[in-house]
């Protein structure tokens, strides 16, 4: 699952990250390693934007952050099963 697909409040874990589109390069996958989303980080949507869109407020570790879809949809989770 990607971030981009979690709901919202819903807790995760970073499993990987990877180039969704031709239109991400190296430098936007590193940028989102140096802003903590790294495989083994808790990660959380907060909140979308109008209309369920962009920008998505995403909470990694302590940091909040605000992610465009197509950056969100780089990042792989996986959802935190419900107690």
């Amino acid at each position: 699952m990607f971030l981009s697909q979690l709901a919202d409040g819903q807790p995760a874990t970073v499993r990987a990250v990877s180039a969704a589109s031709p239109e991400v390069g190296a430098a936007t996958l590193r940028r989102l390693g140096e802003l903590g989303f790294i495989p083994g980080e808790a990660v959380r949507v907060l909140r979308r934007g109008p209309g369920g869109r962009e920008p998505l407020a995403v909470q990694v570790g302590e940091t909040l952050f605000a992610l465009r879809l197509l950056e969100a949809h780089c990042i792989q989770v996986q959802p935190e099963s419900a107690v």
